[in-house]
C-alpha cells in the first residue's frame, strides 16, 4: 500500500493546473487547432505569422500570443483569417499559438 501511496501523491502534485483554451480538452493531452476569425478578403493568403504563450503548472505563464505579434513575425500586413492552436499534457505544460494567414 505505501508503495502505490507515494506515485499517487507525487501525480498529484504534479497534476497542475496549467489549461490553454481548447474546444475540447483531454484529460491526459490536448492538441486542437481551431478558427478564431476571419475576414472577406479576395485573395489568397500567402503568408503566415506565429505567436505563443506557455505555462507550466499553472503557475508561471509567458509569452505574447496577439494577433498584432503574430502577424508581425510573419510580415503580414493585411489579415484574411485567424487560427488558434491549443497544446495541452497533462495539466503540467500548456502552450497556446495564434497563427494568423494574410499578405
Amino acid at each position: 500500500m505505501k508503495k502505490l501511496l507515494l506515485p499517487l501523491a507525487a501525480m498529484a502534485m504534479l497534476s497542475g493546473c496549467a489549461t490553454a483554451t481548447m474546444p475540447v480538452s483531454g484529460l491526459l493531452y490536448g492538441n486542437v487547432k481551431a478558427p478564431l476569425t476571419a475576414t472577406a478578403a479576395p485573395e489568397q493568403a500567402t503568408r503566415v505569422g506565429r505567436a505563443s504563450v506557455r505555462s507550466i503548472l499553472g503557475i508561471i505563464a509567458s509569452g505574447d500570443a496577439s494577433i498584432h505579434t503574430a502577424a508581425r513575425n510573419g510580415g503580414i500586413r493585411e489579415i484574411h483569417y485567424v487560427d488558434y492552436e491549443s497544446q495541452n499534457f497533462f495539466g503540467v505544460l500548456s502552450e497556446f499559438t495564434v497563427v494568423v494567414y494574410g499578405n
